[in-house]
């Protein structure tokens, strides 16, 4: 990574305004308002840029058909928020340790590498979206058109194994083999994750266990293994990592949670897709199963899988009636907390961009369950 990236990173990080925000909240002993909340995306925004940047060159093919297929969300526009490379480079700073300028050289080699692995994971994580994107026969993604209904789902598809295959080459270049494992592991469980929405059974549709189960692997398993592996390629200790991964897990199960609930309460196009449309295709989340705790007589319908228009309509009275909504939120918020609590229990440092970047992936958990679309 280009040297002048890491200066301009460090020196917006160690900014007056930025630093004594951080070290008022910190001795205030106090949660952080809305309005004191750091904006973790700005924190690092050159970088993410960057590798935005680097994967449009990493989807070339021989064929140009397929590098338009698999670029197709790494275009101008069409890139979303980059959650994923924000969290990983955020982890990184966070788990950084005061290093002499003497070998600085190190720091960026380091830093190159945590910036491949957020490469790979966004690629890992777009290729799931245009996969999902097929199975559910989705006509939007981030508000246009999703790939499948653009190119087609045999080309779509294509694309999707493509990614793949550039990022587990990616991933061979960092040369360490427990990092591959945990990347290798997420993308399994991607796939269990929608094998257990495929497969579902009528009582398993009824289970909040199964459903968290579920969204862990739809959701969570690949943030917090990219976490982990930020972890490890630093070189910390098995404790650390873990706390690393439980980060991710959690920050990851909060999102999914939230996104539970905007469908049922957000716009069109606010999400970017279609509203309503996870039970439109008979998914149950968690605001339904809460609802059913309160009104037994929606298990019988959750059981049939809203096949039924009218189930549809009923369910979303029961829901309506219900404290679904709000409890969701309340357990969002909960996992929100775990997050912040994984990155409380990191060993102390006195390092200021550490400390910054630690606050900046707490003020991310809340800003993900705070957002409206």
């Amino acid at each position: 990574m280009p040297e002048e990236n890491v200066c301009n990173r460090e020196r917006f990080l160690s900014s007056s305004c930025y630093c004594d925000s951080t070290r008022n909240q910190t001795s205030r002993g106090a949660g952080t308002t809305a309005k004191e909340m750091l904006d973790p995306f700005a924190l690092i925004k050159d970088e993410v840029s960057e590798i935005t940047y680097r994967l449009r060159s990493m989807v070339v093919s021989e064929v140009p058909e397929l590098t338009s297929a698999a670029g197709y969300f790494f275009r101008a526009g069409a890139e979303g928020k980059r959650t994923c490379p924000t969290v990983l480079l955020l982890m990184a700073s966070a788990l950084r340790i005061d290093t002499p300028e003497s070998i600085i050289g190190s720091k960026n080699e380091l830093r190159a590498r945590h910036m491949r692995v957020a490469e790979i994971t966004e690629m890992i994580h777009v290729a799931s979206l245009i996969h999902d994107d097929v199975l559910d026969v989705a006509d939007t993604r981030r508000g246009m058109d999703s790939l499948n209904s653009a190119v087609g789902n045999k080309l779509a598809v294509l694309a999707g194994d493509f990614l793949l295959f550039r990022a587990f080459s990616a991933a061979g270049s960092l040369d360490n083999t427990e990092v591959v494992s945990l990347l290798a592991t997420a993308l399994n469980n991607l796939v269990t994750g929608e094998l257990m929405q495929m497969t579902i059974t009528p009582a398993q549709r009824c289970r909040m266990d199964y459903y968290l189960q579920k969204t862990y692997y739809k959701t969570a398993v690949l943030i917090s293994n990219s976490c982990k592996a930020v972890a490890v390629l630093a070189g910390q200790t098995a404790e650390v990592a873990g706390l690393a991964y439980q980060y991710g897990r959690h920050l990851g199960i909060a999102y999914q949670l939230i996104d539970d609930i905007l469908d049922f309460t957000g716009t069109s196009a606010s999400l970017g897709k279609g509203s309503l449309s996870d039970i439109h295709q008979g998914i149950v989340t968690a605001p339904v199963l809460f609802a059913m705790e309160e009104f037994p007589e929606l298990h019988e319908i959750v059981e049939r899988g809203f096949d039924d228009p009218s189930d549809v309509a009923t369910a979303l009275e029961y829901l309506a009636k219900s404290r679904g909504i709000e409890r969701t939120k309340l357990l969002a918020t909960e996992h929100a907390k775990l997050a912040a609590d994984a990155v409380d229990a990191l060993p102390e440092v006195e390092d200021i961009v550490a400390l910054i970047s630690r606050q900046a992936l707490k003020d991310l958990a809340q800003k993900l369950i705070r957002r409206t679309k």
